[in-house]
């Protein structure tokens, strides 16, 4: 029988303020968490040594509050726990505000320092340190904090879990809220503003609470006679060569839930669409098991006062953490590649988000849960009457988030790419029975199920090891659509690189080969994209008298870059990429088309974030070019920036030409007039021309230049028919453009003409981008033919484009069907 505790009846009324308290403080956390990643990757690239910087950095810094906050508090002196956590509160909300100046500016001083290789790597470790350190500090010590409320029983800890859970769950409604709402319909200031006023309230409610209850939690209390006859009552933390067994348990268990949270994100993004809508709804997912699983979790540490009985709870949901890591294998590389889903039927984009909110759930929640439940499972293991509970719980979450730093980084950095997705979620499974025989160690006394679970736990793993499926090409090629396209090609290689899952295909009907990155087809020899990959470097080779030196970014199938190398007076061609695979292995499948570009002695490829690259580069160029990955996919549409524009047009050497990829499938009117004005407002001198099917609007080609663009097809002429553009000549044909003026009759508009196209229409910037929220609402619509009939209303032939003879405009204009 369990007697009440002086502690029970005074925090039990305060119970439901103090979890209002923590999920506001959690949602608050992850708004900014979002924000801040999204304002640091405009500045350090989004690469994944860039993400794992950013991750590593805010997780330190939490590690460092709740283990400094212990010491620190014994210094300054005895002060109710509520206004230490009020204060805490009030100094993230401060500080947030701050980021809003504070990481801008930092970027200003960076972007002309940083270089490449190892250099570039500690410089943003240092930014990311000095934006996000001083806030993760205080967000780590607000547990501790609110830990010295509390007595040091098991059952007293417990609540910690209540709390941690509360926590966990907030952080679902800021993700939710950050990703869904205010970032999709306002920007970054109005986002960090309501996380702002969130730790305001936050504060002001703890500070209400703390002027109505006393400071210092009772004494601890004995154990009943009823458990202390029990000889498995005996704390197991009082053995501390134990106690550390449950610290690397807790601390696996943290590895093991952030590396499968990397692991699964990427593989569920290919199911889903990697749009921002998917990352939301994905971290919502992992966030709400690890809060539900906390709350059931204390809920059963709290029934009992017997570390031991708490360490053996543990140790069991660290097996079942075994079993659920391998039903998330099963169900993301079996059932959903096959689920009999066509998600351009869907009625709306939200209708897919809720399949697709369902899906994830079955996938991955189960796991959640149980690691969730860990925490307080563990908190309740190791502790110990009269006991600081500040430092017991600093130290219990320190292991946890040191455990999640290593699983994620490592993960990121090296077993994805070192050993895949499949061996990974093996790995994971061997280390999550590894915690579940480290709890077991802990079992003293009479109890049966120690044995047990030190033999079942190993034996258990090495069976799912061995029955874990293998990653499906199609997912990784076809993503989303998968299961149509069952039976309609041929695998050649499918990759999993440190940023991206590549594939390459060849597809049974005509032999076409297909290059795939993220479950989608970034680039193939069919004729539609070939005309698009080389109108982008075509039209501004032609347009530039002289280009000698040209940057390309992203490398695709090659087949851009490689199109600038039959002009005889390029002499350099620097290429950025995100992923090693695409240039290294994917290329060697369009030698042909691509003209083994990246063997030839005037290629130079640099893997970075593209747009690190542009804001980093000591050089300028004659031609940029641009082809990235579609806008809905998370972290494309910094690419489309009027801030990324501005850095473009900076790395132009006068006279230079830049062109830049619009797609107009899985595209809105609203995303591409975006992507259209904010072009336009960087050039307004800036032209269209659109690379059409047969159907009608496929993609467009955005050129720009500093000065008024001028293209004199009779220079142009006499210059191509020179001896040397005769690999220029054949290009063209192969791609079905007869002549210089079939290239150019491709002309689809201009920003002055355009003028009542795009009023209205919203300018993607650094601060809002909006633009990726805009464009993953129509992740699997086809609209692209509705959508050039409304942009070629306003084609008009362009007096003044076209100069030199007038022979050659009377020419033009038949071309195009166009009056002058």
């Amino acid at each position: 029988m369990t007697v009440p505790t002086d502690f029970d009846r005074r925090i039990r009324p305060a119970l439901p303020f103090l979890l209002v308290l923590f999920v506001g403080s959690g949602a608050s956390a992850l708004i900014y968490e979002v924000v801040w990643f999204q304002l640091l990757e405009l500045v350090i690239g989004s690469s994944a040594i860039s993400l794992g910087v950013l991750l590593a950095t805010f997780m330190g810094g939490m590690c460092l509050g709740s283990l400094g906050y212990p010491r620190l508090a014994a210094r300054l002196g005895r002060q109710h726990p509520l206004r230490r956590y009020a204060a805490l509160e009030v100094g993230i909300g401060v500080i947030g505000l701050a980021e809003l100046l504070l990481i801008p500016t930092i970027g200003t001083l960076y972007s002309p320092a940083v270089g490449h290789g190892a250099l570039a790597i500690a410089l943003r470790a240092i930014v990311a340190g000095l934006c996000l350190l001083p806030p993760t500090i205080l967000m780590g010590a607000t547990l501790p904090a609110i830990a010295r409320w509390v007595e040091s029983s098991p059952r007293g800890i417990a609540w910690l879990g209540f709390f941690y859970g509360g926590n966990t769950l907030g952080a679902v409604v800021g993700s939710l809220l950050a990703g869904f709402y205010l970032l999709r319909l306002h920007d970054s200031t109005v986002a960090t503003w309501v996380a702002a006023a969130g730790n305001l309230l936050v504060a002001a409610v703890a500070t209400m609470i703390a002027a109505r209850t006393p400071g210092e939690p009772s004494a601890a209390r004995s154990a009943s006679p009823e458990v202390a006859d029990r000889s498995d009552s005996v704390p197991a933390a009082q053995d501390f060569g134990t106690r550390n067994y449950i610290y690397v348990a807790i601390a696996l268990s943290g590895g093991c839930a952030l590396a499968a949270e990397v692991v699964w994100t990427r593989l569920l993004s290919l199911t889903f669409g990697a749009s921002t809508y998917t990352f939301s709804m994905i971290l919502a997912v992992i966030l709400a098991g690890l809060g539900l699983g906390s709350a059931g979790g204390a809920a059963l540490a709290a029934r009992t006062d017997a570390a031991q009985v708490n360490a053996r709870a543990l140790a069991r949901v660290q097996l079942l953490a075994v079993l659920g890591i391998a039903w998330a294998a099963a169900i993301i590389y079996l059932a959903l590649p096959n689920w009999p889903v066509n998600p351009s039927l869907a009625p709306s984009a939200w209708y897919n988000l809720q399949f697709d909110l369902f899906r994830c759930a079955v996938a991955v929640l189960p796991s959640a849960v149980l690691w969730g439940a860990s925490f307080p499972l563990a908190l309740a293991a190791v502790a110990v009457p009269g006991e600081d509970p500040a430092r017991l719980v600093g130290r219990v979450y320190a292991a946890n988030t040191v455990g999640a730093i290593l699983g994620a980084v490592v993960c990121s950095l090296l077993l994805v790419p070192g050993i895949g997705t499949r061996n990974t979620q093996r790995l994971l499974m061997a280390l999550a029975a590894v915690a579940s025989v480290l709890a077991y160690l802990t079992v003293r006394g009479r109890s049966s199920s120690r044995p047990v679970g030190l033999i079942v736990a190993p034996v258990l793993a090495a069976i799912l090891i061995v029955l874990t499926p293998a990653l499906p090409g199609e997912l990784v090629a076809h993503g989303r659509w998968a299961v149509t396209w069952l039976g309609k090609s041929e695998m050649l290689y499918v990759g999993e690189g440190m940023n991206s899952s590549v594939a390459v295909t060849r597809l049974l009907s005509n032999d076409a080969i297909q290059f795939h990155v993220s479950g989608k087809v970034e680039a193939s020899s069919l004729m539609q994209d070939m005309r698009l990959q080389k109108m982008l470097a075509h039209i501004p080779a032609l347009v530039h008298p002289n280009p000698q030196s040209v940057l390309v970014v992203g490398f695709g199938a090659g087949v851009t870059a490689g199109s600038f190398l039959p002009y005889p007076t390029v002499t350099r061609l620097v290429v950025c990429e995100l992923e090693p695979l695409v240039p290294q292995v994917v290329s060697t499948w369009f030698t042909k088309e691509n003209n083994n570009v990246v063997n030839d002695p005037r290629t130079q490829i640099h893997f970075d974030d593209a747009r690190s690259f542009v804001l980093t580069a000591d050089e300028q160029f004659d031609v940029i070019t641009s082809d990235p990955i579609n806008p809905w996919v998370k972290g494309a549409a910094t690419l489309y920036t009027r801030e990324y524009f501005q850095a473009v047009k900076k790395l132009l050497k006068p006279g230079g030409v830049v062109t830049q990829w619009v797609p107009l499938y899985e595209s809105t009117p609203e995303a591409v007039k975006s992507e259209i004005a904010t072009f336009f407002e960087v050039f307004p001198n800036g032209t269209i021309w659109a690379n059409n099917t047969p159907d009608g609007g496929y993609d467009l080609v955005l050129l720009g230049t500093s000065e008024p663009t001028r293209i004199d097809l009779g220079v142009m002429q006499i210059r191509a028919a020179d001896p040397g553009y005769d690999r220029v000549r054949q290009s063209l044909v192969e791609s079905n453009f007869t002549s210089l003026s079939n290239l150019f009759s491709t002309y689809a508009g201009r920003a002055q003409d355009l003028a009542p196209y795009l009023e209205g229409a919203e300018i993607n910037t650094d601060r809002s981008l909006r633009l990726q929220y805009l464009a993953g609402l129509a992740l699997n619509q086809y609209t692209n033919v509705a959508i050039a009939q409304e942009l070629f209303q306003f084609r008009r032939f362009p007096d003044g484009l076209f100069g030199g003879d007038p022979m050659w405009e009377q020419r033009m204009a038949y071309e195009m069907g166009l009056m002058r």
